[in-house]
């Protein structure tokens, strides 16, 4: 019993790994998502005026950009919402779950306006925020009951 709860601990750390790595490429590499070398800083301080500009001008640029945008920000740190618990105390309370994924956001944003690579935006902060916030509850829906029958 002991045993099965370490192998899937071990089988969580290699898809922790492999998802902070898709996030890195994502985040920093994909041209797909405008990931390219800036002569200029981009950056929005202003709280929900991105979320705002996509759902206003979601006719003309798309419903499947404006849902790529707002929920694949959620979407995308999901997992790490779903880890944190896993490997972290801090994790296990859901206020220092969404805190410690903002914070990595943060630190992701802050990345990106330095290297000049995406843009630092404070709404894709409490959108990753809500990301983590949607894996924390994952987690106790799906791994708490899996290990507990384990």
């Amino acid at each position: 019993m002991k045993q099965e709860k370490k192998s899937l601990r071990f089988f969580a750390a290699i898809l922790f790994i492999l998802y902070i790595c898709l996030l890195f490429y994502l985040l920093f590499f994909s041209e797909t998502y405008g990931r390219t070398m800036d002569s200029g800083y981009r950056y929005n301080l202003e709280p929900f005026k991105e979320i705002k500009r996509f759902w206003n001008n979601r006719d003309s640029l798309g419903i499947s950009t404006v849902i790529t945008n707002l929920a694949g920000n959620i979407i995308a740190f999901a997992p790490f919402g779903f880890f944190l618990p896993i490997f972290f105390k801090v994790g296990k309370n859901v206020f220092g779950c969404v805190l410690v994924s903002a914070l990595f956001s943060l630190a992701v944003e802050t990345v990106q306006l330095f290297t000049k690579v995406g843009a630092f935006d404070v709404d894709d902060i409490m959108l990753n925020a809500v990301g983590g916030f949607v894996g924390w509850l994952c987690f106790y829906l799906i791994w708490i009951p899996l290990v507990k029958k384990k």
